[in-house]
């Protein structure tokens, strides 16, 4: 269950990451995704990063 538990972990956070390097993407001038595609995917990746982080809290506190 440990395992799990790290998996998930690494997952969130990798999630996050993704969110954080999509939202500082839409600061940049002429980067190639258009502003809402870029807002669509920071969301995205921050609510899957979120539902993994808690799935983790929840599986660790058993």
């Amino acid at each position: 269950m440990k395992a799990v538990t790290s998996i998930l972990f690494l997952l969130s956070i990798l999630l996050f990451f993704g969110a954080i390097w999509n939202a500082l993407a839409l600061k940049r001038p002429g980067f190639y995704p258009p502003k809402q595609v870029l807002k669509k995917r920071a969301a995205a990746l921050a609510g899957g990063g979120a539902i993994f982080l808690l799935l983790t809290i929840i599986l660790s506190s058993f």
